[in-house]
């Protein structure tokens, strides 16, 4: 096997590729008392910690923006290209 490490920072972002388990899955993303931000389980970087009260906000509004989006595009699928011909007489 290699000797490279699993787990540890790069340039002060961490990263974790260990194989995932369930309980360390469930136990990333629910920490009491962490701030909103907390290490990923697997991979690179930070994830919502959902014990804080901050994250549900954050979800919240970006489901709100997503949920505003996807409402703006059907109406302007409803809008058909008009043909407009000028007389020049």
């Amino acid at each position: 096997m290699s000797d490279k490490e699993t787990a540890g920072t790069i340039f002060g972002v961490p990263y974790n590729f260990e194989r995932p388990s369930v309980g360390r899955m469930l136990s990333a993303y629910w920490q009491p008392g962490e701030g909103m931000l907390v290490e990923k389980p697997f991979g690179v970087g930070y994830t919502l910690n959902l014990a804080n009260w901050r994250s549900w906000i954050i979800l919240v509004v970006a489901g709100v923006l997503y949920w505003h989006e996807n409402e703006g595009e059907e109406r302007t699928v409803e809008d058909e290209p008009v043909e407009v011909v000028v007389d020049d007489d």
